[in-house]
């Protein structure tokens, strides 16, 4: 057999010739090197501390914020502070025209010495009264030991009576003046001592020591205090202290307690990170557009100043913390392989029906093959947003596929992503 080949390769050289190039090219495709346009980006499994945390949205404010009113009504003539001006205790912030309230002061006073006049004349009444009322009890008296005797009529006797019961009746109505003209003075008095009141209420005065971070008044305002008390200054008692109102969804406030450690950053300062506690778990909902939250109120030290009331603040409440434990990064969990790279695994040992579920994650690492990553079966503990603890099923130093880099030409992979997470 292999005669009649040499034979016939000796008659055909060219087709042999051709022949054997068409199988040397076969063989070329057959064991040549694949070559990818894609490369897989691994993470080297090591030990580190994980976090879970809540992200949250809210607003800076002055622990202790107090709104100056007032309860006169009239024209604002001088205002003596501004924004951010710090004031002390009883300090004045502003002054009400006083006049129409100092006419009404000078015209109560006006009736209380009227109130006391009259009573001075009731009181002299009084004493003219029982003077007259003793002047009567003696005719009466005198009357009646004449008629005795025989030498009054009884006409004279009873005329002597009816002087001395008017007497009487003249008396009582004295004292009743008298009380009715010493309660006209107490109720004028009040009235006074109200009016005083107003009159000092014209000074408006800083009820506590604090900052000014709300103005709403200016000299020539006219505010009226008919049927609630208008405010006119804003006051933050103590700016080294401040709160932190966090709205919270309703799908993460079971994973909220008082006392955890919370940082956030606000917008002026990107680059700091400000450290606080929850401080109180408010349970009134509030729902905006069918989505339910809850008012979180974390307390922050601002001994620096760098804090202002209204600030956006990006929370983020830490509800686990796990230090030097082994972690891989939380999206190598969600990672997946091109379906042409994926190795089967074996399949996972049955659990044990008696023993704890624990939760189970698949990850793939890097194998002797780039291009054919090994898949592993993790046991799982505390997940956070970046990392996630690992407690069985690989160890430190094994490097977990985190994503996919594409390796095309550029012009090549404008209308695509980069980067792709998922790979499959």
């Amino acid at each position: 057999m292999f005669t009649k080949l040499r034979s016939w390769i000796g008659r055909h050289k060219v087709w042999s010739a051709l022949i054997a190039l068409v199988a040397v090219y076969i063989v070329y495709l057959v064991v040549r090197p694949v070559q990818h346009d894609y490369e897989y980006i691994a993470e080297t499994v090591g030990r580190g501390t994980v976090q879970r945390v809540v992200s949250a949205s809210g607003k800076v404010r002055a622990l202790n914020t107090i709104k100056v009113g007032t309860e006169v009504s009239g024209q604002i003539t001088k205002v003596y502070v501004d924004f951010n001006s710090p004031v002390t205790k009883g300090q004045v912030l502003a002054e009400i025209d006083p006049t129409r309230v100092r006419a009404r002061v000078q015209q109560i006073e006006a009736q209380v010495a009227l109130a006391r006049a009259g009573l001075d004349q009731t009181r002299a009444n009084v004493e003219r009264a029982r003077a007259e009322l003793k002047i009567q009890e003696r005719d009466f008296a005198r009357q009646q030991s004449l008629s005795d005797r025989g030498f009054v009529s009884k006409a004279n006797l009873d005329a002597a009576q009816t002087r001395l019961n008017s007497a009487r009746n003249a008396l009582q109505v004295a004292l009743a003046q008298t009380e009715s003209g010493d309660a006209q003075i107490r109720q004028a008095s009040a009235e006074l001592s109200s009016a005083r009141l107003d009159l000092t209420r014209t000074l408006i005065l800083a009820p506590a020591s604090g900052v000014i971070i709300d103005k709403l008044v200016e000299p020539g305002t006219t505010v009226a205090a008919s049927f609630q008390t208008p405010n006119l200054f804003e006051i933050a008692a103590d700016t080294t202290k401040m709160q932190v109102e966090a709205s919270v969804d309703e799908a993460d406030i079971g994973q909220i307690r008082e006392g955890q450690d919370v940082t956030f950053t606000v917008d002026s300062y990107p680059d700091d990170i400000f450290r606080a506690k929850v401080r109180q778990i408010r349970k009134a909902p509030v729902e905006t557009q069918n989505v339910v939250s809850y008012l979180v109120i974390i307390d922050v030290d601002n001994l620096d100043g760098k804090l202002l009331p209204g600030m956006t603040a990006n929370v983020e409440i830490i509800t686990g913390a796990k230090p030097n434990v082994l972690r891989v990064p939380t999206n190598a969990l969600r990672f997946r392989p091109k379906p042409a790279d994926r190795e089967a695994a074996e399949d996972p040992k049955p659990a044990d029906p008696e023993r704890k579920p624990v939760p189970v994650q698949t990850v793939y690492i890097m194998g002797t093959d780039p291009y054919r990553p090994i898949r592993k079966q993790v046991q799982i503990g505390l997940q956070g947003d970046d990392f996630t603890e690992i407690r069985s099923g690989i160890k430190a130093g094994d490097k977990v596929l985190v994503r996919t880099k594409s390796l095309k030409p550029k012009a090549e992979t404008e209308a695509a992503d980069d980067d792709d997470s998922a790979g499959s």
